[in-house]
């Protein structure tokens, strides 16, 4: 149970028996909260998904000039806490919980180009308005032709109503050449609530 905004606490000393001694009516007004309350209201939560699905065995495959959302069936996830849910692995789409929250994601992955100096891809997050803004980056290989890169790239983004109706989908792009991608991973903390809707 969250913590209400406006609730006032009062510290007692330890021998204070804190058992409701007051009428109906005022015990009605008081509220018992336990450690994870507190946890739920004071930390944002944070979330982290791994895809097992593309590996460097069997890779996801770009094909040049081909736009494609950056697969991840969150196949290992570990959360701060079970209400921590930012990615719907389901529709492959960044979620929102609550309008004006703030959230920091990293993704990260391994990556080859057959032909790496001519190659490079496009990491982008679109939502139903388009891509999200300030959100994608042209990532370059620069340790040669069919050799593992690794990919780690952070964003931060906010929650609005776009977001909340329709998600976001990370996406990437091949130029110039095809390449391959896998171990595909999301790391996402909320650093800041927003308003309940």
């Amino acid at each position: 149970m969250a913590i209400p905004a406006g609730t006032k606490f009062h510290g007692v000393a330890p021998s204070v028996d804190t058992v409701n001694k007051g009428s109906a009516q005022v015990n009605a007004l008081r509220d018992a909260y336990t450690l994870e309350s507190f946890q739920e209201t004071l930390s944002p939560g944070w979330a982290r998904y791994v895809d097992t699905q593309y590996t460097e065995l069997a890779p996801f495959n770009l094909t040049d000039q081909v736009l494609v959302t950056l697969p991840n069936n969150a196949g290992t996830t570990t959360k701060s806490r079970l209400s921590s849910d930012f990615y719907d692995s389901l529709n492959q789409k960044l979620v929102g919980l609550n309008i004006n929250e703030v959230c920091i994601l990293s993704v990260e992955f391994k990556s080859q180009a057959p032909n790496a100096n001519q190659t490079h891809l496009d990491l982008s997050i679109v939502n139903g308005g388009g891509n999200l803004q300030n959100l994608e980056i042209a990532l370059a290989y620069v340790k040669g032709n069919a050799t593992t890169q690794i990919f780690h790239n952070m964003f931060q983004y906010y929650i609005d109503q776009d977001f909340i109706d329709n998600g976001a989908t990370i996406k990437l792009q091949a130029h110039g050449g095809n390449a391959t991608v896998w171990d595909i991973e999301y790391f996402i903390q909320r650093t800041q609530y927003g308003e309940e809707i």
